[in-house]
């Protein structure tokens, strides 16, 4: 088996590239924080981004519990691939997985300066410091039965080669981890519902909101909301476009300000004003 070391500092977008490194490199399997994939699929392992601390999640990626190394080691020696990426923060760090998984050292490393620009880097880090985003390059689907945290997205990118024109499509899923939470920071619900006021309030075309609620969903460990809107729009508004307008400015402003997520949204019109 030939291991292909994928380095670069956490939060730089390793996990949303690993699909388009292994692409081009012809690599069907790779591990990403503590997951082994094949063929687009979770084949073992256990996500270092479903623990509910740091410490425990880097433990997690390096496979620090012999029985997670021994699955691990199994679930390898059955797929028995050629080619195998392996993720990590640093040089160091894809080694020890490899001594702890009985691997060989890496014949070659990329870097995520090779396959991200200083930009794309940019936006990963504030998606994962602001937002508390995270990627696992599976479907959602696939990654259901594995994630305890906020499912929040799924991510589709369509891939080429030059040679052959060898074409496929590809989906990650876009998570939340309990370790990215904002502690035990609590919002009050006049801070939400004054945070939902002036987001909604700024928005061209609203005029007036008749009623809102919102309230914190009663599962401690869901993090999410629900929000009621009623609302008067300017007539001649395209309603449709407003709506969704409005849902993804709401949304983004609560996953900024408060790292919570909006689990339902209902809004209402209610009634439409003529400018006078």
């Amino acid at each position: 088996m030939d291991v292909i070391g994928f380095v670069g500092p956490s939060g730089t977008g390793k996990s949303h590239h690993a699909l388009v490194v292994a692409y081009d490199r012809h690599i069907d399997a790779f591990i990403d924080d503590g997951l082994l994939i094949y063929h687009n699929r979770i084949i073992a392992g256990h996500s270092a981004k479903d623990e509910p601390n740091r410490l425990r999640a880097v433990r997690c990626a390096i496979f620090s519990n012999p029985e997670a190394a021994a699955v691990m080691r199994e679930a390898l020696h059955r797929i028995k691939a050629e080619r195998l990426l392996i993720l990590g923060t640093s040089k160091h760090m894809v080694e020890c997985i490899c001594k702890t998984l009985t691997l060989p050292m890496p014949i070659s490393y990329v870097t995520i300066e090779e396959v991200s620009t200083a930009e794309e880097m940019g936006k990963a880090r504030e998606q994962r410091l602001k937002a508390g985003r995270h990627i696992i390059p599976v479907p959602t689907v696939e990654l259901k039965s594995h994630f305890r945290g906020y499912l929040l997205d799924s991510v589709r990118s369509f891939f080429s080669r030059n040679v052959g024109n060898e074409e496929s499509e590809f989906e990650r899923s876009v998570v939340r981890p309990v370790f990215s939470y904002y502690g035990k920071l609590i919002f009050s619900d006049n801070v939400l519902l004054s945070l939902v006021r002036h987001t909604v309030g700024s928005l061209q075309g609203v005029v007036k909101i008749n009623r809102l609620r919102v309230r914190k969903n009663g599962d401690s460990h869901s993090n999410g909301l629900n929000i009621e809107l009623a609302l008067t729009v300017q007539y001649g508004e395209n309603i449709k476009r407003l709506m969704s307008r409005l849902r993804k400015e709401v949304e983004g402003e609560i996953v900024y300000t408060t790292g919570m997520t909006v689990e339902v949204l209902k809004i209402t019109v209610r009634d439409v004003a003529v400018k006078e």
